[in-house]
Order: C-alpha cells, then sequence, then structure tokens
C-alpha cells in the first residue's frame, strides 16, 4: 500500500535552487534509503517532506501522504498525520532526563486526549536497554550514540507511521553505527516505513528495501536496493570499491 508520494518536489533559498524536481514513494512498512554526497541536497529534500524547511526556503511540487494532500500543510498537521523526523542535529533538550526528553515526543497525543499516549515507552526501552537505564540521567550526559538511540526514541513516541531520518550514522563510531543500523532493522519489524538520508551508503543500502542517489539536486538513479549495491557507478563512487 502506497504511503507516501512525493511529486516533482523543488526547493529554493533565494534564487538558488537546492533541489531540482523530484518524485519519490514509499510503501507501508518499507525501509527506502536517499544516498549521495554532501551537498546533494538530501536533507533539503527531507525538511521539505516534513514541513520543516527553515523560512529562508521555498517549496513546490506535491506531497501525498496515506489519504491526505499535505502540500503546503504545516510541520504540525504532518507530525499529526504520522510523520515524525529525526534531524542531523538530534536537537535533544540536554538539561532535561531521559525520559522527560521522551515524553515530549509523545505531546501530540497528549494534547489530543489520547490517556495511552506514553503507551510507546515500553517499545523503545525495549528497543533501546541502555535508555531505560539511563532514564533519570540528563539528555546531555549521554554518549553520542546513546543521544542518537534518544532522538530515535523520542520519534517514536509519536507512533508514526512514516520515520524520517537524517543521517542518523554522523558522527558516531563504526560500532555504534552498526548497532543503530541493527535497530532500523528492527525498526521495521514493528510495521513504521522509515525514509533514510544517509552518506553511509553501504549501510543504508543493506537495510533499505529501495534507494534513490540524488547528486546535485536531482535523482541520478534509483532502484532494488540490492541492484543499486551492485552498479558499477554506485560501487565506484560511492562504496570504496571498484567491481572486476
Amino acid at each position: 500500500m502506497r504511503l507516501l508520494q512525493v511529486s516533482r518536489l523543488e526547493v529554493f533559498y533565494g534564487k538558488v535552487q537546492a533541489l531540482q524536481p523530484t518524485s519519490l514513494h514509499i510503501d507501508s512498512g518499507q525501509i527506502v534509503t536517499v544516498i549521495g554526497p554532501n551537498g546533494a541536497g538530501k536533507s533539503t529534500m527531507l525538511n521539505a517532506i516534513a514541513g520543516a524547511l527553515p523560512a529562508s526556503g521555498t517549496q513546490s511540487g506535491d506531497v501525498i501522504f496515506g489519504e491526505q494532500n499535505l502540500t503546503g500543510s504545516a510541520i504540525e498537521k504532518r507530525v499529526a498525520s504520522g510523520m515524525s523526523l529525526v534531524p542531523e542535529k538530534r536537537e535533544l533538550f540536554a538539561t532535561m532526563k531521559v525520559e522527560d526528553n521522551l515524553l515530549l515526543g509523545s505531546y501530540r497525543r497528549y494534547q489530543a486526549g489520547e490517556k495511552d499516549y506514553a503507551d510507546q515507552m515500553h517499545v523503545v526501552y525495549d528497543l533501546f536497554p541502555r535508555l531505560k537505564e539511563r532514564r533519570q540521567q540528563q539528555a546531555g550526559t549521554l554518549s553520542g550514540g546513546e543521544r542518537q538511540m534518544l532522538a530515535l526514541g523520542r520519534a517514536l513516541m509519536a507512533k508514526p507511521r512514516l520515520l524520517m531520518l537524517d543521517e542518523p550514522s554522523l558522527g558516531l563510531a563504526p560500532l555504534i553505527v552498526k548497532e543503530i543500523f541493527h535497530i532500523i532493522h528492527r525498526l521495521k519489524q514493528t510495521g513504521v516505513a522509515i525514509l533514510l538520508v544517509e552518506q553511509n551508503a553501504r549501510a543504508a543500502l543493506q537495510v533499505a528495501d529501495y534507494g534513490y542517489v540524488l547528486e546535485t539536486g536531482s535523482i541520478a538513479l534509483e532502484g532494488v536496493a540490492s541492484d543499486l549495491a551492485q552498479d558499477q557507478r554506485v560501487v565506484e563512487t560511492y562504496l570504496g570499491l571498484v567491481k572486476k
């Protein structure tokens, strides 16, 4: 079942075009990744879909989510419809406890009058046992990997249908990166769809069902993730290997 359909999405910062007409789609329960070099427009695309562009940005094109046309909608409406974005900078509340950061992720559900607004806490703690151990610590005392886990957990508290991840492996040690991608794979089993923007092409293509390659603001390649991982151009440019 088609969950997200993005058609001819364009983004400008003033007169500078950051994203050329771009189309992509995600089905329910699917992991779709967008890979590409720095400055290709990956984060811009993700923020445009989420309705989180800075004030200097303008966008056009259609964003259809489920049965809703969210084109031009505010970020609050997109979150209410079932989108959750984990930004590159994670944007945690450093002086608040881990558990309070998580509860903030369910604030929209609390505002909507859902009595079970905190029911995802056990799911988050099952995925991230270290967060349960550190639930009374301030978020600012966590390691980089733990902060990324907290950012993911906070987004899951909203019970999203689509989880959008912006560079989840950025700045993390290799062992932690492996753990984060293992968790992303586990998340698929919960039924949530994932749109993953990532520079670590190897890890992203291993976990994804479908992939797009974004270069200089436009889609250069797309296809089944396992096929892209074997594509000569992708191998040489993004995987650091030369096929024989």
